[in-house]
C-alpha cells in the first residue's frame, strides 16, 4: 500500500498506528521541529552482520547516524533513520555497538558514552541472553536495571525499549544448545520471555519490548521465509539468516528495522510502500518488501 508524502505527514496516519496497538515515542521536549534523540545499544544484531554476510546493512548510510564508538557503522539504526525521514519524522539517531557483547559489557565499558540525556534508548543484549548460560535472563534483568537507572538519572522521562531478537538456526539445527532439535520458533519465544522479565522488573511497559524475533517467526510461519537454511532455500522464499545461520541477511535486518520503526514511531510499516528506497538499496524487490512490511505490521498488532 502506498500513500502520499502529504498523507504521511498528517495526524490521520496515527489512526493506523492505534489500530496496530503500537506505542509511540515521546514528543520532543521543546518545539515541534526539534529532533527526538534516540540511541541504539547492542551488538552485531543491531549493527549488521560481519562483512561478507550483510555488508550493505553494516555500511548503510553511516553519515546519517552518529556512531558513538567511531567505527563508521550505519546498520539497523541507519535503516531506521531513513525510514523516519520517509515518514516525515525528525530523529537524531546514535548507536553504541560492540560485537558479541551483552548489556553487561556495555555497562562496564561504555557507560560514559551511554549515560546521556537521550529521549529514547533501545537496549539489545547477547543473542542467547547469557553467553555462559544460554537462555538464562539473569544478566539481562540485572543490567537492564543498571542501565535504566543511569539513563533515568540523565533524563527521568527517557523511553527505554528492549529489542527481543531471533532464533539462531545454527543453535537449532546444528550446534549444542538448549534449543538443538526444538522447533525453529522456540528460541525467539524464550528470548522474548527473558526480555519481558527484564521489562517487568524495571518499570518498562510490555509494549516497549520490540518483537523482532517474533516477526521473524511470523515470516517463517507465513511461508515468506524458509525455516531451515541448512537444507536449501525453497523456491519463492527468502533466507532471513546470513550464511553463518546466526546473524541476519539483508532481508532479516530489514524486517528488524521495520519492526523497530513501527514500535518506536507508532507508524504502520506498510505506509512506507513497496517501492520505498531502503529496500531497493538493500536489493530487496518490491513484492518482498511489501510482504515484510505487512508481517511487521501484523506482529506489532499482536501486542505480545
Amino acid at each position: 500500500m502506498r500513500i502520499s508524502a502529504t498523507w504521511r505527514r498528517t495526524g490521520v496516519v496515527l489512526f493506523a498506528a492505534l489500530a496496530l496497538g503500537c506505542t509511540t515515542s515521546p514528543a520532543p521536549d521543546s518545539t515541534p521541529s526539534s529532533a527526538t534523540r534516540i540511541l541504539f545499544v547492542g551488538n552485531s544484531f543491531i549493527f549488521g552482520s560481519p562483512a561478507g554476510a550483510a555488508p550493505l546493512v553494516q555500511s548503510y548510510r553511516p553519515a546519517t547516524v552518529t556512531d558513538l564508538n567511531g567505527t563508521n557503522i550505519g546498520g539497523v539504526p541507519a535503516l531506521f533513520k531513513a525510514m523516519t525521514v520517509q515518514a516525515g519524522l525528525n530523529y537524531e539517531v546514535s548507536l553504541e555497538t560492540m560485537g558479541g557483547a551483552g548489556l553487561d559489557a556495555h555497562y562496564d565499558k561504555k557507560l560514559d558514552v551511554i549515560a546521556k540525556p537521550f529521549d529514547v534508548v533501545l537496549l539489545q543484549s547477547y543473542s542467547t541472553l547469557d553467553a555462559a548460560k544460554p537462555g538464562d535472563p539473569g544478566l539481562l534483568v540485572k543490567y537492564t536495571g543498571l542501565l535504566a537507572q543511569e539513563l533515568r538519572a540523565k533524563n527521568p522521562k527517557v523511553d527505554i525499549r528492549l529489542v527481543s531478537t531471533w532464533s539462531r538456526a545454527d543453535l537449532t539445527y546444528k550446534n549444542a544448545s538448549p534449543w538443538l532439535g526444538a522447533p525453529i520458533d522456540r528460541m525467539a519465544l524464550d528470548l522474548r520471555r527473558g526480555y519481558d522479565a527484564a521489562a517487568a522488573a524495571h518499570g518498562i511497559d510490555s509494549g516497549s519490548v520490540i518483537p523482532v524475533g517474533q516477526a521473524w517467526n511470523r515470516a517463517i510461519a507465513a511461508g515468506v521465509a524458509d525455516a531451515n537454511p541448512y537444507d536449501g532455500i525453497a523456491d519463492g522464499k527468502i533466507n532471513l539468516w546470513a550464511p553463518d545461520a546466526y546473524h541476519g541477511s539483508a532481508h532479516g535486518y530489514y524486517l528488524e528495522a521495520l519492526t523497530i520503526f513501527g514500535n518506536v514511531t507508532g507508524r504502520d510499516p506498510r505506509t512506507l510502500g513497496a517501492a520505498e528506497p531502503v529496500a531497493r538499496e538493500l536489493g530487496i524487490d518490491a513484492v518482498t518488501a511489501s510482504a515484510l512490511q505487512r508481517l511487521a505490521a501484523e506482529q506489532l498488532a499482536q501486542k505480545q
